[in-house]
């Protein structure tokens, strides 16, 4: 087997092959049998059909070409072991010369997995680690009473009283949008709850059932904001009919020695003051970190030139909108519904996503030149124990190795612990 590997522009591949004659002509039985699971002839059964009388009907030309086509499937994945490529998404394949006693030659162009290239880093590294060392964590005593305020509020209970509504009072309510006399599109709601002076409804409409009590029906209008999410109700008026079915404030507990005693493990006030410093602290360590990261990884995206291959951009803008859907169905939400609201669409939202897909991407090549400059690996014993931690989630369902792709898991894993490596070494510089 004879290969030529060419290379063309955005990390694709041109592969010619060639085989000898002696190398594909034993694939023409194979080839006429599968010719023949199509053909209906009398006087044989199906699939039965002799190779020369297939021959016969068809010319040796299909037999050949159908032979090529074996061959070629049988060949490809070892002239990419051979040539050591790793390839992305479908390739296209073509005969070049597919004759009776000749050569097989066949030409494939696919994409590859993108050579990157990392400018000088270190000093980057260090500069950002350096700058990062000098900020200091603080939690002053008001982001522990914000905090301790936030918390009591939690655990307020709601007393429904029998008086006008006010702010801060927790209502239910029913209501209709109408605009030019016709409800709206999902412009009703029964039983609607609301935290008066919340800002969670357009404004204005909070403000309207301040004043209103239990039974009480109004209506009023107002204006839908410039930027509403709903481009057909954007800085338009519409008539709002409103019936307040439920009026309660909230008692929010004193905060003393017995609320932090209600929480269970705490004696005191300072106790619970103490403890929500820390966690407020390790919070903040943890947000500080992440941070970090992010400068770390888009100073390494800028140093970092590699030619994407446009199916694997696409393929990751696909994998962001997967992971964009489950976020949305998350929250109830359907994403067609969702991109209407926004008057966008599917297309429009893989055109808006192509940037931060090869930032993304980028990010991926930079951190895996990285860890090759440094020979910083994961063994595969290390990467084992975590594949049968995620695995003891499906522990209850049967053939669970049949049902889980476990190659595509260990490229995972090994990949996301080979990154914490990584990151822990940048860290350190």
């Amino acid at each position: 087997m004879h290969i030529v590997v060419k290379p063309l522009a955005q990390s694709e591949v041109e592969i010619t092959v060639t085989l000898p004659w002696e190398a594909w002509k034993r694939h023409a039985a194979k080839a006429a049998k599968n010719i023949a699971k199509d053909v209906k002839l009398p006087g044989f059964r199906p699939g039965k059909v002799p190779q020369e009388v297939i021959e016969k009907k068809y010319g040796k030309e299909a037999i050949l070409l159908e032979a090529a086509d074996i061959a070629i499937q049988e060949s490809y994945p070892e002239v990419l072991r051979q040539e050591k490529l790793e390839t992305i998404g479908r390739p296209k394949a073509e005969v070049k010369e597919a004759t009776e006693g000749k050569d097989l030659e066949y030409v494939v162009t696919t994409a590859v997995m993108p050579k990157a290239t990392l400018k000088p880093w270190k000093d980057a590294v260090k500069k950002i680690n350096k700058e990062q060392a000098a900020e200091k964590i603080e939690v002053s005593e008001e982001d522990v009473t914000k905090e301790l305020d936030r918390l009591a509020k939690t655990r307020a209970k709601f007393i429904t009283v029998n008086r006008a509504a006010q702010k801060d009072d927790n209502v239910e309510v029913d209501f209709q949008v109408f605009r030019n006399g016709v409800v709206i599109e999902n412009g009703t709601g029964k039983k609607h709850p609301l935290v008066l002076g919340s800002n969670t409804f357009i404004p204005g409409f909070e403000e309207q059932l301040i004043g209103m009590k239990t039974g009480e029906e109004k209506e009023f209008e107002l204006s839908f904001p410039a930027e509403y999410h709903a481009k057909d109700l954007a800085g338009q008026t519409a008539t709002f009919k409103v019936e307040l079915r439920l009026i309660q404030e909230r008692e929010v507990p004193v905060i003393d020695d017995a609320f932090a005693q209600s929480l269970g493990k705490f004696m005191t006030i300072d106790e619970l003051k103490a403890n929500i410093k820390e966690g407020m602290v390790e919070e903040k360590k943890q947000q500080g970190k992440e941070a970090h990261q992010a400068k770390i990884v888009e100073e390494l995206i800028g140093l970092t030139e590699a030619a994407l291959p446009a199916v694997m951009v696409d393929e990751e803008v696909h994998k962001m909108i997967h992971e964009f859907e489950s976020q949305v169905q998350s929250m109830g939400m359907n994403l067609d519904e969702y991109l209407k609201g926004l008057g966008k669409t599917h297309k429009d939202l893989h055109k808006d996503w192509v940037p931060q897909a090869e930032k993304r991407l980028k990010a991926a090549l930079a951190l895996d030149e990285v860890a090759k400059d440094q020979e910083i690996e994961v063994a595969a014993e290390e990467v084992e124990v975590e594949m049968n931690k995620t695995l003891q989630y499906y522990k209850t369902m049967t053939d669970v190795e049949k049902k889980i792709d476990l190659e595509k898991l260990y490229s995972y894993v090994k990949g996301k612990m080979q990154n914490e490596k990584v990151f822990e070494y940048l860290l350190k510089l």
